[in-house]
């Protein structure tokens, strides 16, 4: 689609000429930047798979009745695995093996996102009419789609997310995603003093479930609690249900948009190639 928007009935020299010959390669590179955003919320699903896990551990320990010093000795180590890192101060172990795992431990989401929008200038002039205005809609589709991601899914180092990316508010045809940023960033300022893992529902009510257990097997008194005890354990099996539904496809279509940016990328190049070639001198 974005081939034949660039092709269409235009001369391809003007690839070479400006505002062109710096906003494609700039888009290129911000391809580059997507892709890597995308291997991080792979490693992010991962996480929260494995967290899933554990919590799906808990609860079969916790449904057993009577709730003794087993299923308690469970209930701490399995709420804080799935309580937000920054208050627990847990990690996974290293036996946890991410298949995204090549993301480097100095990499950092927000870093990632400022980057990609550093240079994302809306077109003025008679550059708002020509082709750079659909170049500068599709980067900030992409750089929006990346920004929420990184909000929704556990990613490293997304400290200041709200400030690294902002969509002009004179932007007509952007009026319903600038709303959907805004009440997104609304939510990330909330949930980020507190450690949150993401803005994903499914995740935010695990912290919740899983903070509350911590409790429980800290000064658990039986009978008095344990019918509260079982309505959290329902909840935390209803939200283990949830992600083992929801995260197969959450993490195909993850990778769907991992190759259409990679379709999308080698087809802009394409058109640069074949531009190449029309704009050099036949020999004689």
């Amino acid at each position: 689609m974005f081939k034949a928007i660039l092709v269409m009935g235009r001369d391809p020299t003007q690839f070479s000429k400006p505002p062109l010959d710096r906003l494609i390669p700039e888009l290129l590179e911000r391809d580059v930047k997507a892709l890597d955003v995308c291997n991080a919320i792979t490693h992010g699903v991962e996480l929260v798979r494995y967290w899933q896990k554990l919590a799906q551990i808990a609860v079969s320990a916790l449904e057993q009745r009577p709730i003794g010093e087993g299923q308690r000795g469970l209930g701490r180590p399995g709420g804080a695995a799935v309580a937000p890192p920054r208050i627990t101060g847990t990690e996974p172990p290293e036996s946890f093996r991410s298949l995204s795992s090549s993301v480097a431990k100095s990499w950092s989401a927000a870093r990632q996102i400022q980057a990609m929008s550093s240079n994302l200038v809306a077109p003025r002039g008679g550059e708002a009419t020509g082709l750079a205005l659909p170049v500068y809609i599709m980067s900030t589709v992409l750089v929006f789609v990346m920004w929420a991601l990184v909000a929704a899914i556990p990613c490293q180092e997304r400290n200041g997310l709200t400030t690294n990316f902002q969509i002009p508010r004179q932007v007509g045809w952007a009026q319903a995603m600038i709303r959907l940023q805004e009440r997104i960033a609304e939510e990330w300022k909330k949930k980020e003093k507190k450690g949150t893992a993401g803005l994903l529902e499914e995740t935010q009510r695990m912290e919740k479930v899983a903070l509350s257990l911590m409790e429980f097997a800290d000064s658990f008194e039986f009978p008095a609690e344990e019918e509260l005890v079982a309505a959290q354990v329902g909840e935390l099996a209803e939200i283990c249900r949830k992600m083992e539904e929801g995260l197969g496809p959450l993490e195909q279509q993850i990778r769907d948009v991992f190759r259409r940016i990679v379709k999308s990328r080698r087809e802009v190049l394409d058109v640069l190639d074949q531009s190449a070639k029309l704009s050099s001198p036949v020999p004689y």
